[in-house]
């Protein structure tokens, strides 16, 4: 099926929204005369400082193409090849990456089945019974998602408890941030709150989820690995030639809490599509709505009708589970208008 102005919004995903008018502002400045390649140019120089501003003065930022090539250069930047990830069963480099953890880092992942998407203290412990053993791949890495894939989102305080556990074992925790700004969102706290204060050694910060056009940072705060970012950046093809177009679309979203704004809007409208559904017959809340995504069951026959005129994926087809985002651009006559189809299309 084709999305286009003649179709209604997209509930698919926040990757379906377009970009948002700062954010193309910023971009336009950015397109004024030459600057040099490869990150040596001024926008890239002054995100890198505001990342520093929100993150801590020992934040290195590494603007990069996508947000796969994100955690691939920042679980490479730990990983040796006899090494393994710990990671839930559900997250984006175990289900949605076409196995480039295994194929590019050359490493196990050791996932974890979980409930609602997010790693237990327990479930680190209980995967590292191998340690020291040669006949096993070696648990280097914790990888979280933040947003998780289920909608689910990690407290600074459980972050910290992961981290702790982790580093006691010689460990190091990876989060993957695509989200990142939904999670800060919905748990009202500033970004450093849920990475760096939290003992995060290396994460993702996502753009492109949020309003963005093809931008995302690997930022490294242990000041022991960011040496070998440029190398690997490089590597992984994820350096950009001409880079300010990302600097400048990523210190837009971190100016004047834009990254807050687009988030919690996004955020508010999930909200509001499943408070509409609790008085929908046939329709049940599958996982916690805590970010910009709705996980519902419902009827087989009404996801067919729906699917006729929306665009959304099937979570899980054995139990009728499917996923409905929301985005930045997300309004409230997007949202109440598809709670009236929904309506239409569960059988009375």
């Amino acid at each position: 099926m084709l999305i286009d102005s003649t179709y209604p919004k997209s509930f698919a995903s926040d990757n379906h929204a377009g970009v948002h008018p700062t954010i193309l502002q910023a971009m336009a400045t950015a397109n004024e005369g030459d600057a040099p390649a490869y990150g040596g140019d001024r926008w890239t120089a002054a995100f890198q400082e505001r990342v520093k501003d929100v993150f801590g003065l020992g934040a290195e930022s590494f603007p990069v193409l996508n947000g796969a090539g994100a955690n691939m250069v920042g679980l490479a930047l730990i990983l040796g090849r006899y090494d393994a990830i710990i990671c839930a069963d559900s997250a984006h480099i175990a289900t949605h990456e076409a196995g480039a953890a295994e194929r590019l880092l050359g490493v196990k992942l050791i996932t974890v089945p979980t409930d609602d998407g997010k790693l237990r203290p327990a479930d680190i412990t209980s995967r590292l019974g191998g340690i020291g053993n040669p006949h096993e791949s070696q648990p280097t890495v914790v990888s979280i998602s933040q947003v998780t894939e289920l909608g689910t989102c990690y407290s600074p305080a459980e972050i910290a408890t992961l981290a702790e556990t982790a580093h006691a074992s010689g460990l190091r925790l990876h989060v993957d941030g695509a989200r990142l700004a939904n999670a800060g969102a919905y748990l009202n706290c500033d970004l450093k709150a849920i990475t760096t204060e939290a003992g995060v050694d290396v994460f993702s910060f996502g753009g492109t989820k949020n309003g963005a056009l093809a931008a995302e940072a690997v930022v490294v705060l242990d000041a022991s690995l960011a040496h070998a970012v440029p190398f690997l950046r490089r590597q992984s093809l994820q350096l950009a030639s001409k880079m300010r177009f990302i600097s400048a679309q990523l210190s837009a979203l971190l100016a004047d809490d834009l990254w807050r704004k687009n988030a919690t809007h996004a955020n508010a409208m999930a909200k509001r599509l499943a408070d509409g559904l609790t008085d929908i017959p046939g329709v049940s809340i599958a996982y916690p709505v805590q970010s910009n995504a709705v996980f519902a069951a419902i009827p087989h026959d009404a996801s067919a009708t729906l699917l006729e005129r929306y665009l959304f994926h099937y979570w899980d087809e054995t139990t009728d589970v499917v996923r409905w985002m929301t985005a930045f651009d997300t309004t409230e006559q997007h949202v109440d208008d598809f709670l009236e189809d929904i309506r239409k299309a569960i059988p009375a």
